[in-house]
């Protein structure tokens, strides 16, 4: 690949580095270590890369050492594995300091790995970012060998998303009349709107959203895997986002889909079908799972529940779905923030239903939106009977669109906590 064309790229991504405006966002890099940073399209994973290398200008780096490479640009399009000697030929003939390599999208080239690989054997300094999971697939992992930290980048949190747009919320602000509605009212947005950050500012929220669900859906699912009949995955994550707040199963899912196909002269679904186009789905970060904890392992497998990685791809399939908006909401806080630690709880023998279950953290949480009488009666009848059967599980909430109280129960303890709190807490 001609150094010309290279030389052209790396100048004027520096460019649109020098000039970015960057929201600051919760995370933070060990200068001493290489990463991966993998997430949902669109999730602000390139302008972390934009921070780090401002901050490394701001301490005495040249911006000749910066050589950041995005390859999702069309003039990459024939790029190859054999090609990226020639970025480091380029980075060399810029200048010869020490050079610090920001590689964006570079999943898109096949046996990107060995190359990471090299430049880490060779003591170089390299930041990647990925839109797919199968990047840290076990073959590669391999490959990698431990030589780079892996890091989830999500939507905005709550946080950050007030942050971003210059809301004050430090505990002064949430007993500040006036600040705690500028709060609430940024809580409703965010959980219509979601938390992807270009959202914020897009007139067209909704197309703009709908422009991102069909990238991630195409490219990401339908072209990275080959997928043949594409109207069945579509019509399948929009019976997903019915769902949600429901444990599914695979068969289920196939038989109503092949309902809808009959309609459309498609061909009949198979359970297998459905499991293939869900962990596709799950590769590019649209959605994830959280299993039944009192389940047995096969039946965990085949009845979670699956929840959307961000609440404004969800809202697209929705139509004055406040509970289920709710839900997914408090989902993608706790998966974010305790992973694989998050189930539900859902028994035949003991009729307990919790909505969220964390037991290294004895925790469980249940989520409606407002605490009529008979939501109080369901949800805290489930929480005093999992306490009752489990006093070791002491930490126990209640997450509601408004509502905010203290309800003692013998020695059972519930928060009732507004949504807007909980996120500010949980974050």
């Amino acid at each position: 690949m001609k150094t010309s064309l290279l030389k052209g790229i790396i100048y004027g991504q520096r460019q649109i580095i020098r000039e970015a405006k960057i929201i600051p966002r919760e995370y933070s890099f060990d200068p001493n270590f290489n990463y991966v940073l993998v997430g949902l399209r669109r999730a602000g994973k390139s302008t972390l890369l934009y921070k780090v290398a401002q901050d490394l200008v701001k301490n005495g780096v040249d911006w000749d050492q910066i050589i950041y490479v995005n390859f999702e640009d069309e003039r990459l399009l024939d790029f190859t594995v054999n090609d990226f000697n020639d970025i480091v030929l380029t980075a060399n003939e810029i200048t010869p300091k020490k050079h610090y390599y920001f590689f964006d999208e570079i999943q898109n080239i096949d046996g990107w790995e060995y190359f990471a690989r090299r430049m880490v054997d060779e003591k170089q300094y390299v930041y990647i970012t990925g839109s797919n999971a199968k990047m840290l697939s076990g073959d590669i992992q391999t490959h990698l060998g431990g030589r780079y930290m892996i890091k989830y980048i999500a939507p905005f949190n709550f946080r950050e998303y007030l942050t971003a747009k210059n809301i004050r919320h430090d505990e002064e602000a949430l007993y500040t009349t006036a600040l705690n509605g500028q709060i609430r009212g940024a809580m409703n947005a965010y959980l219509k709107d979601g938390g992807l950050p270009e959202t914020i500012n897009a007139i067209e929220k909704r197309d703009y959203l709908n422009n991102i669900y069909n990238n991630v859906l195409l490219r990401d699912v339908v072209y990275k895997n080959g997928v043949r009949s594409p109207e069945v995955l579509r019509n399948l994550i929009k019976k997903l986002s019915e769902s949600v707040m429901q444990d599914v199963t695979y068969n289920r899912l196939a038989k109503l889909l092949t309902q809808i196909g009959h309609r459309e002269n498609e061909k009949k679904v198979s359970p297998e079908t459905i499991i293939d186009y869900l962990d596709y789905a799950k590769e590019a970060y649209l959605i994830f799972d959280i299993e039944n904890y009192v389940a047995r392992f096969a039946e965990r497998k085949a009845s979670p529940k699956y929840y959307f990685t961000d609440n404004g791809i969800l809202n697209l399939f929705l139509f004055d779905k406040n509970a289920t908006l709710l839900e997914n909401v408090v989902a993608i806080v706790l998966h974010n923030k305790y992973k694989d630690d998050v189930y539900f709880l859902k028994s035949a023998k003991t009729k307990i239903d919790i909505d969220f279950y964390l037991p290294e953290h004895s925790k469980a949480i249940q989520v409606t939106w407002e605490l009529s009488e008979t939501d109080k009666k369901r949800e805290i009848g489930n929480l005093v009977k999992l306490h009752q059967t489990n006093p070791e599980i002491k930490d126990l909430i209640i997450v509601t669109a408004e509502d905010e109280d203290e309800i003692q129960v013998g020695d059972c303890e519930i928060q009732v906590i507004p949504v807007y709190k909980f996120l500010l807490k949980n974050s």
